[in-house]
């Protein structure tokens, strides 16, 4: 059977390198990081049995790792403070962890409960299975962008400076924002507003634009509106 494999997120240097030494001598397959982008990316390319993570890490702390961790599938997760209150305990558990220990840690301690939870693991994989894909870094928020609120009222740039719309106004940016970028041309436009491209007049997009324009500067907005020359008009979010 293969040696179980543990991965220790641990930021202070010479504690990380002397633990992973430890550990290693008892015939664990220990490989120390110091935060949790290396964590995932060690984790993505071989998923580890137990992870030991410290609690406040540089960055993404050890709680958000565990709980991340808990919801890819079986994984030992040990929990390593400084704190030891039962309240830090307590949240330790409720985000995922199996164990908590309290620095400094007695080495024969933490190797006991490492080869029980990796133990316990290796019992709920099928036999000859592979271990699921390992989480990955959660991906970052998505940045802040123009978009229409209140039922598309209203017009938010992403400061979340607000300008409100007139009836023909919301109609037409609308059409605009759900193209998401893309050239719309004022045929589409009007049909889109529900207005017979035939029986208006070319110019009152034009209309529409000046006056979107005119409102966006006087609420100190730089409007992200565009008219491209016989294609038509682009919102760029």
């Amino acid at each position: 059977m293969k040696p179980l494999r543990v991965y220790l997120v641990e930021d202070d240097e010479d504690l990380r390198e002397e633990m992973v030494l430890l550990l290693s001598r008892t015939g664990l397959e220990v490989q120390g990081v110091a935060d949790a982008p290396a964590f995932y990316k060690a984790h993505a390319l071989a998923p580890c049995d137990v992870a030991v993570l410290d609690i406040a890490l540089n960055g993404e702390d050890g709680l958000s790792i565990a709980s991340n961790l808990r919801a890819t599938g079986p994984i030992g997760i040990v929990m390593a403070s400084a704190r030891g209150a039962v309240h830090d305990r307590l949240e330790a558990l409720h985000e995922g962890a199996d164990a908590y220990m309290v620095k400094p840690i007695h080495i024969e301690e933490l190797v006991a409960t490492v080869r029980t939870l990796g133990s316990r693991v290796r019992a709920m994989m099928p036999a000859h299975a592979e271990r699921p894909a390992a989480v990955s870094a959660p991906p970052p928020p998505a940045p802040p962008r123009w978009q229409l609120t209140e039922g598309d009222w209203v017009l938010c740039d992403p400061a979340g400076r607000a300008l409100k719309l007139t009836t023909t106004e919301r109609a037409f940016l609308a059409c605009l924002l759900r193209e998401d970028g893309k050239v719309v041309s004022r045929e589409e436009l009007f049909i889109g507003m529900d207005v017979a491209p035939h029986d208006t007049d070319p110019k009152r997009l034009d209309v529409i634009v000046s006056r979107l324009r005119r409102k966006a500067m006087q609420a100190g907005l730089r409007l992200p509106l565009h008219a491209v020359r016989g294609a038509g008009f682009q919102f760029i979010r």
